[in-house]
């Protein structure tokens, strides 16, 4: 049967979307499952990325409720923020950069690309574009509580509102002075979500170390201000532009960027004249502290937007110091070029103050040797940083030229010396960015110390307490996770959580600031179920106070005074408030890692602050990020895939199962196009064999290999349910795919009459196996197969220990060895033989080795192994060992098969399969007795057989 895989996905997701097939309302009788997957931005079109994790919650939504969960698994966009409105603001100024990706990649048609200077339209656009992309891919999802953020959705306002309100009244919104990502442009701090790049990047804090020039200070920025009694020389970057200023009183040579950020972090500044970096070359600097006179020398490296745009060199403990020194020194011609004297570069001698378990005295010296650095451009030059810093952190100790320090470990000493200086006038700090962040208005961010700004405080010890207590007593896919969650909790400081411009809801008590994009994410799975009575008709915006709010969620307050104060009825109220406590908590949430150190974290947050324990999130699934052919997916690279595209191109099913196949746990997926059309071509074999299955007429009897077939369906059963409870959906996939479709291979090369009864009862156990990830396709088989109703609603098979016959895999994974090392001789021989000899061990052997496999240990094994064998008088020590090391290396579910299967009859195992190896091999075959009359043996191969290795002989 011809499998048009469009016709067929059309048809099932009609009629799915027509039945409600994926409406979930509350049972009381039935046990629950909710589960959320974070509301995708609408700037753009859904990719494999969104796919990917979607999917894998899908996939687990369906495995639930077709183990007879009530699964609601529902779906929103994300409006709030900088993303849309920063891309109608990039289209208004004609930027084509984002014209043409919208068109080439987006394929978005000119006339609709002319209305996205409206924000409003465009989010609008991509969710209508999306929602229909969603339902395409196959997700399962309740489309009755689908809505959107921002006060473009009246009543999600209303929901931010009360939860704003209510974390200001506990005391978890505060007001502050804090450092934040800004930008200049939109005058507002610039969350994660609202970055073109940069995301996950924040304010760090630099010590500056001031060396005195004449009656100036060169503020040199630095994260190891304990490396001060090893510095050489100073070095700018001669090409850069910098000024001497005024600042707070002092005076200051910096780079010219420096100033914006000084300014932005309550500094006084007045900028007095600039000057080229070349200027201050070959000028001698004081060291704080030691009071050495060192020379400011060239180095391209220095970038005047990071930092001061002055950095001190340690060209014993920092590479990029040692490898910019060694330029120098090789290249006398370029110090002459800028009038310095190659003698003073001649003079300089890296200085060892760092002690460090493994290096000898200068640990950058042997690190760059050891990795073979080039030059200061080497990308090695990063890792060797990354190699030196970290162990001198972590065991160095401060040596005696280190004045009161000496002693100290790097990382007591590396505070103490910046405190210190500081309070001498030493040193002083400033707040940087450690990577380039450009806000969605494409303007490149700075770092802002903000007075009196609102800041949800994550610091909070208390607030913190409660998260890890969560984070301790929730599931967690994979564990792995649960000690990243702890390292964010622990590092996660106070957040900006307003912001100027984009889409958002207004702060209640300050209406000129805007919600920021990652705070008003944190509970929204609660508005699903007042959603559903929202797009019902039945809750109005102006409905939904306080009050209403405080009760539904929290139970606070008395049902006819929340009637009173909303114009709502009791009975509505008190259904939505039991429709809330059914769904509440949410069971599962999912999504990328890279939402670890900010939304999956802030979602733990603020549902400990505003529910009680017992509504608490119980589970969160995380998973890697995606890759394309090997590489980030990238718009700017060409390569983001888009899912309506390889929907249109492989359909559905084929891109479910190539997402879900790529990876598992925090593994990264990488889509690869030629896997999904292996994968297409794979589903069509399967559709084209059940649907065959379905029409094929009785015929055959069931006997030892239907017996076989079976009980390895019932095996591989087992194996996906457990690796679907751990969201191993990888491992379910390749089972449930490949290993059930090579074990219905296996059946049907080996038998010439296939039993039509053993075969349906693989095929409708087949397909609902694979269900969850080929949903289109298993409906269509489920329908030719005359299953009842939807394969999405069928109950999931059930493990049947009844049917597992561990003789008849025994049997049959002794064939299946003979026909391998049958096939392995001839690979190695390069022989066309006419026959071929299968002695069969003798029953003293099965006795030695089925005593041997009972053991707990090889050693245990060789012992009882050498008892047997000389209760029994054997003569051959020899054979003896190699029987106790086969079986001793026999274990798990091949050990339990071979223990529960207990003796074989090898000689009548072989016999029966006798035709089929023939067959197969295109030879004759021949199946000997060891201990048998008359056996022909030539080469004396049949005393080299043990139990379940048959000893060969090919002529």
């Amino acid at each position: 049967m011809a499998f048009d895989w469009r016709i067929v996905e059309e048809k099932w997701k009609e009629k799915w979307l027509r039945e409600g097939v994926f409406n979930a309302d509350p049972e009381p009788s039935r046990p629950k499952v909710f589960i959320t997957f974070p509301f995708p931005y609408v700037n753009g079109r859904l990719h494999v990325g969104h796919g990917f994790s979607a999917t894998r919650l899908d996939v687990y939504a369906r495995f639930k409720r077709m183990q007879g969960f009530n699964v609601l698994f529902p779906f929103a966009w994300h409006w709030t923020g900088e993303p849309i409105v920063g891309a109608a603001e990039r289209i208004s100024k004609g930027d084509e950069k984002i014209i043409r990706t919208l068109r080439l990649i987006d394929k978005v048609p000119q006339e609709e690309i002319e209305k996205f200077t409206d924000p409003v339209y465009m989010a609008r656009y991509y969710m209508r574009e999306n929602k229909k992309t969603a339902i395409d891919m196959g997700l399962s999802v309740d489309w009755r509580r689908e809505f959107h953020t921002s006060s473009y959705h009246a009543a999600f306002s209303k929901f931010v509102t009360w939860q704003f309100n209510r974390l200001k009244k506990l005391g978890y919104i505060v007001r502050g002075t804090h450092p934040v990502v800004w930008c200049p442009h939109c005058q507002s701090p610039t969350g994660d979500h609202d970055r073109l790049e940069g995301e996950g990047v924040s304010p760090e804090l630099y010590t500056l170390v001031k060396f005195k020039c004449n009656d100036v200070f060169l503020p040199a920025a630095t994260f190891r201000p304990e490396t001060i009694f090893g510095a050489t020389n100073i070095w700018v970057n001669p090409d850069a532009i910098y000024v001497e200023a005024e600042v707070d009183g002092e005076r200051w040579i910096v780079s010219k960027p420096t100033v914006l950020k000084l300014r932005e972090q309550l500094r006084r500044v007045e900028v007095l004249r600039e000057l080229k970096g070349s200027e201050l070359l070959g000028l001698m600097c004081k060291t704080p502290l030691t009071n050495q006179s060192i020379p400011i020398l060239p180095a391209k490296f220095v970038d005047p937007e990071s930092g001061t745009g002055v950095v001190f060199s340690v060209p014993a403990h920092a590479p990029y110091d040692w490898l910019a020194l060694r330029d120098l020194k090789r290249s006398p011609e370029l110090l002459k070029g800028y009038g310095l004297d190659p003698k003073i570069v001649e003079a300089i001698n890296p200085i060892s103050i760092i002690k460090v378990e493994g290096f000898g005295e200068y640990p950058a010296i042997e690190v760059v040797d050891r990795l073979e650095v080039k030059d200061q451009a080497d990308p090695k030059a990063d890792e060797a940083t990354r190699l030196v810093y970290k162990k001198e952190y972590h065991t160095g100790v401060m040596k005696e030229n280190c004045l009161s320090y000496s002693g100290l470990k790097v990382s007591e000493a590396k505070e103490r010396i910046a405190e210190e200086m500081k309070r001498a006038g030493l040193a002083d700090q400033l707040y940087d960015l450690p990577e380039k962040v450009v806000c969605r208005c494409t303007t490149k961010c700075i770092v802002k110390v903000l007075a009196d700004q609102w800041f949800l405080k994550y610091s909070d010890p208390e607030w913190k307490a409660k998260v890890k207590k969560l984070l301790s007593r929730m599931r967690m896919f994979p564990e792995a996770a649960r000690n990243y969650f702890f390292e964010v909790v622990d590092w996660l400081r106070d957040w900006a959580c307003a912001r100027r411009t984009g889409l958002g809801t207004p702060l209640p008590w300050d209406p000129s600031w805007i919600v920021e994009t990652l705070s008003d994410s944190t509970i929204y799975m609660a508005f699903y179920i007042v959603a559903k009575y929202v797009n019902m008709g039945l809750l109005r915006p102006e409905n939904l106070t306080e009050e209403f709010f405080d009760y539904v969620f929290l139970g606070e307050g008395s049902l006819e005074e929340v009637s009173k104060a909303t114009g709502l009825s009791p009975q509505l109220i008190d259904e939505v408030r039991r429709e809330f406590l059914y769904w509440y908590p949410v069971d599962l949430r999912g999504s990328g890692k890279d939402l670890v150190p900010n939304h999956l974290t802030f979602f733990l947050f603020h549902h400990t602050a505003i529910f009680p324990e017992e509504l608490w999130p119980k589970g969160i699934a995380v998973n890697g990020i995606m890759m394309v052919e090997g590489e980030k997916m990238s718009k700017s690279k060409g390569n983001f895939v888009t899912l309506k595209d390889v929907i249109e191109k492989y359909g559905a099913d084929a891109v479910r199962c190539t997402l879900m196949i790529a990876a598992e746990d925090m593994d990264d997926p990488d889509w690869r196009s030629d896997a999904c059309k292996d994968i297409r071509e794979k589903l069509d074999q399967v559709f084209k064999f059940i649907s065959s299955v379905a029409s094929m007429p009785s015929s055959g009897a069931a006997g030892p290999l239907e017996r076989w077939l079976l009980s390895r369906l019932q095996r591989r059963v087992k194996a996906v349910t457990e690796a679907l409870e751990q969201l191993k959906n990888r491992t379910a996939l390749e089972i449930a795919l490949f290993e059930i479709w090579n074990d219905v291979r296996w059946y049907l090369r080996r038998t010439q009459a296939p039993c039509k009864e053993a075969l349906l009862e693989v095929a409708r156990t087949w397909v609902r196996l694979l269900a969850p990830f080929a949903p289109f396709m298993c409906e269509e088989l489920w329908s030719l197969l005359g299953g009842e109703g939807f394969v999405s609603k069928a109950p999931w098979p059930s493990f049947n220990e009844a049917k597992v016959d561990y003789f008849a895999e025994a049997s049959e994974s002794l064939v299946q060895q003979v026909m391998d090392d049958l096939r392995e001789v001839l690979r190695a021989t390069g022989m066309a033989p006419s026959t071929a000899h299968i002695y069969v061990a003798s029953k003293w052997k099965w006795d030695v080795y089925l005593r041997a496999l009972e053991a707990s240990s090889p050693r245990e094994a060789i012992k009882v192994a050498h008892q047997v064998a000389k209760e029994l008088r054997a003569k051959d020590p020899k054979i003896v060992q190699k029987i106790a090391v086969e079986a001793s290396s026999v274990g798990g579910e091949r050990r339990e098969m071979r223990l529960k299967a207990g003796r074989l009859d090898e000689y009548e195992v072989l016999t029966s399969a006798k035709d089929f190896l023939e067959r197969e091999l295109k030879f004759e075959v021949k199946i000997w007795r060891e201990e048998g009359e008359k056996v022909y043996d030539p080469r004396g191969r049949r005393f080299n057989a043990i139990p379940y290795k048959p000893a060969l002989y090919l002529e």
